[in-house]
């Protein structure tokens, strides 16, 4: 078995260190011991959790959060543009990082986002070059007759993998919230889309979920491309496993880089410090959050920052822990008619233990809401939504991207040409709007249990405000320092208020008007703009998106990676995880961080020629 003990690998070399066993670095690992000739090592901080049902049942998600075993839930420092509000990062901590906790929504970015990263400096970084690994990773199954019988859902092979090792299909539960919502966007004159997965994501559509119908389970990097590869004798875990930092030898090459000789790590719970010693390449794939740190504690980052926790600089870089992006939403409930005879099964029903115990059982038949996943989503441009404030809201955002290109911020001005261009273009998605089958607002709680609710997410997806996370301490045990300055422009939030009215205008559309009867919060207390602009502030939340902190971007524009994932400065360290994103796309990530884990493989693989 790869599962070593510290015992096991202090002291001993391998070609490659893989630290953190996550969604892209697991993908990595998977793919790089398809090479026989090199050996392997990944540390994990969290457990295996293999086969875990709070993992595996996809219905399950959201039930582990708080949950240390497997979440490392992040804190935040108090944002001052929500009311001094806490935020709260849910990241899986085991092997399968994130992708052990999501809420299996499988989207792809529209086309254009991804070209923006080679417009920033990285050549070769293409929607062409995504979607061939993003269907390298993924086997697509189309969805059953009884489900097209159900609903007709629609999709399109030639944008689907076929051999990945991330099975995929559609959920085979359909919400009556999806004929509800699909079907008034249609009325709105929203155009369905066929299938989102071919770089147009305009439109209303059904999202596929990274689950393996052959079993109904979370198809995740832990199942998928690290249990069906345990037999390879190149490929070794060590999970409990805290990385402290990277260590470089002393001696520079010809260009003054340095090169990496090995990593320390924390192990087991006496922390006992370990050494592992590395002949090819460190591969640091800990996260948006999680990667930043290691690099600071490593000597790599702002000298600034550096010297306040104790720790020397060696190699200046201050981009590390900047540029940092996140999505933000807000939830807005709805109770359901029922008058008319119409059944909502929504997943608040598992709330009662009769019934979850019912769908349990159902789930071990292959039925039942457990197989469920975020179903319906919306992506729509500004301009598409009609409202009268429409032209303040460009004008705003022409005035702010002034003030932020104003401050001179080291490749950031690029960023805000980019993001400016894309906001006003109608054809380009400024936000998204998720369907959830359950009650979801966090200000109260359901008015009658005994009704059917559900929620709509309003989710602003390309920030203009900007964060940093880093160290706040030598000691790798503490969680970084993490600032994402939400709302610190103020048009990210008149996104998600524009979004907001958007939705309240289709009250009077059907199926809507006949189907929804009350939207229970915000409500009718809150009506004005400015009122709408407080419950934003007060009830908005993260969606654990975050991106930017190790950008791939020239290192004179504040970047910490090389189009080649190569840490600045030095000779054998890469990034292979989503904080190289220099850009923020419209989507849910996975696919995103498996297409970085695919495609930094074959970086790597082309040097061993």
């Amino acid at each position: 078995m790869p599962f070593l003990s510290h015992k096991d690998v202090e002291h001993r070399s391998f070609d490659y260190i893989i630290i953190g066993g996550g969604t892209a670095g697991l993908a990595l690992a998977g793919r790089l011991s398809e090479e026989p000739t090199i050996s392997i090592l990944v540390l994990e901080a969290g457990p295996a959790n293999f086969d875990d049902p709070k993992i595996s049942i996809p219905g399950f998600f959201g039930q582990v959060f708080g949950n240390p075993q497997y979440d490392w839930a992040f804190k935040s420092v108090k944002q001052k543009n929500t009311n001094d509000k806490v935020f709260v990062e849910r990241r899986g901590k085991a092997l399968g990082g994130t992708s052990t906790i999501n809420r299996c929504c499988w989207s792809k970015p529209p086309k254009t986002d991804i070209d923006a990263f080679e417009r920033l400096g990285n050549p070769g970084w293409t929607w062409n070059e995504f979607i061939k690994y993003s269907r390298k990773s993924e086997t697509f199954y189309a969805p059953t007759q009884e489900q097209l019988d159900h609903y007709p859902l629609t999709y399109d092979l030639n944008n689907r993998g076929i051999s990945g090792p991330i099975q995929t299909t559609l959920a085979p539960h359909t919400h009556t919230i999806d004929k509800i919502m699909q079907e008034t966007l249609a009325n709105k004159g929203v155009r369905p889309n066929e299938d989102p997965y071919d770089g147009d994501i305009l439109g209303g559509w059904i999202a596929t979920a990274n689950i393996d119908p052959t079993g109904w389970k979370r198809s995740c990097s832990a199942s998928a491309y690290l249990q069906p590869n345990l037999h390879r004798p190149n490929l070794n875990v060590l999970t409990n496993a805290l990385v402290s930092r990277i260590v470089f030898s002393s001696e520079l090459n010809e260009n003054g880089d340095r090169t990496a000789s090995a990593v320390e790590f924390l192990f087991g719970d006496d922390d006992r410090t370990c050494t592992v010693n590395v002949s090819r390449e460190v591969l640091l794939s800990a996260g948006t959050i999680n990667s930043p740190k290691v690099l600071e504690l490593s000597g790599i980052g702002r000298s600034e920052v550096l010297s306040s926790i104790g720790v020397e600089t060696l190699i200046n870089l201050p981009g590390v822990g900047e540029n940092v992006q996140e999505h933000l939403g807000n939830f807005i409930s709805f109770e359901l008619d029922e008058s008319k005879g119409v059944v909502h099964e929504t997943l608040d029903v598992l709330k009662d233990p009769k019934t979850a115990a019912k769908h349990l059982e159902l789930y071990g038949e292959g039925k039942g809401l457990l197989r469920t996943s975020l179903s319906s989503l919306c992506f729509l441009s500004i301009q598409q939504c009609n409202l009268p404030d429409t032209p303040s809201f460009i004008a705003l955002a022409e005035k702010e991207a002034t003030e932020v290109k104003a401050k001179g911020i080291l490749g950031l001005s690029e960023q805000v040409d980019i993001w400016l261009e894309h906001l006003k273009d109608k054809n380009e998605p400024d936000f998204e709007i998720v369907a959830i089958a359950r009650y979801m607002t966090p200000m109260s709680i359901p008015p009658d249990p005994s009704k059917s609710y559900f929620t709509l997410l309003a989710l602003m997806n390309h920030p203009l405000s900007r964060g940093t996370i880093h160290a706040q301490s030598k000691d790798p045990r503490v969680q970084p320092l993490i600032d994402p300055r939400f709302f610190e422009r103020e048009i990210d939030l008149e996104v998600i208020l524009q979004e907001i009215k958007y939705i309240r205008t289709w009250k009077d559309v059907e199926p809507w008007k006949s189907g929804v009867v009350r939207e229970v919060d915000p409500g009718p207390k809150y009506q004005s703009d400015d009122e709408l602009r407080e419950y934003i502030r007060n009830d908005t939340r993260t969606q654990y998106h975050t991106i930017g902190s190790c950008s791939m971007l020239p290192r004179d524009k504040q970047g910490v990676v090389d189009p080649q994932l190569k840490v600045y400065g030095t000779t054998n360290v890469r990034v292979v995880d989503i904080s190289i994103m220099p850009l923020h796309v419209a989507a849910h990530l996975q696919t995103s961080a498996y297409a970085i884990g695919e495609k930094a493989a074959d970086i790597i693989k082309a040097t061993l020629a």
